[in-house]
């Protein structure tokens, strides 16, 4: 079973995030940046249909600025054999540029399955995958939430409003993970000296002309000051005439 696992590196999402000087990024300086917690889902699934096999090999790529190899090394401790670090020369990617690129890329790599994580923490676009798979020419499943293997087929359930659907497909194909299908395991010592030998390739990527672009960010508006109805008993009927009036939920 040889597993390819698609991952990005995000802002933590405990960071205090500020907008950058150009109006369109955010400022990196004292952002700690780690991979995005769905992508640890798919290692660990990947890791698991391995160990369930008895063989076969998982590899980790990664479309980024030089930082990511730190990233990708994190997918290495927890246990992938191996990992593809595609160096980015753009500071921002929309996500056709993204999946395009890490399309052309995955051509040139061979395996049975396509691992992503349901989306990325920072932008939230939740495309990435589908579009890879697309491009590639693969069966997509998406928000999966169970997965089992067999002779070639994967039996997944994923989350849709009210319930699961279960689908069965052909392998090769591509997936997209959600919480609950594995819990990510956290890498030991051994794992984490272990990282240090393993190959991590670096490639050269093109740049693409985006299909849409970011024009600006801004910060969400403040909330406007409270309000202070009455004091007690005295206090209930202009609160309930708020709740009315301005809040609209009475």
């Amino acid at each position: 079973m040889r597993v390819c696992v698609c991952i990005k590196r995000v802002p933590d999402t405990a960071a205090n995030i500020r907008i950058g000087s150009d109006g369109k990024t955010i400022d990196p300086g004292g952002v700690e940046f780690v991979m995005s917690p769905y992508d640890e889902i798919a290692i660990e699934q990947a890791l698991r249909l391995k160990e369930s096999a008895g063989q076969g090999e998982v590899v980790v790529v990664s479309l980024g600025p030089s930082e990511a190899a730190a990233t990708l090394r994190s997918g290495l401790a927890m246990g992938a054999d191996r990992a593809v670090l595609l160096k980015d020369p753009m500071k921002y990617r929309d996500p056709y540029g993204v999946a395009s690129t890490l399309a052309e890329e995955l051509k040139k790599m061979s395996f049975d399955m396509l691992l992503f994580g349901k989306q990325a923490v920072d932008d939230d676009c939740c495309q990435v995958g589908s579009i890879v798979a697309a491009l590639l020419g693969l069966p997509f499943v998406g928000i999966v939430t169970k997965m089992e293997v067999k002779a070639g087929t994967a039996t997944v359930h994923r989350q849709v409003e009210g319930g699961h659907e279960v689908v069965e497909v052909k392998l090769p194909a591509a997936f997209s993970c959600q919480k609950g299908l594995a819990e990510p395991r956290l890498p030991s010592l051994k794992g984490i000296m272990a990282s240090k030998k393993k190959p991590l390739e670096e490639r050269s990527v093109a740049t693409v002309e985006p299909v849409f672009e970011v024009e600006k960010l801004e910060y969400p508006p403040r909330r406007a000051p409270g309000k202070i109805a009455g004091q007690g008993a005295e206090g209930v009927a202009p609160l309930l005439n708020l709740l009315k009036t301005e809040a609209k939920i009475y």
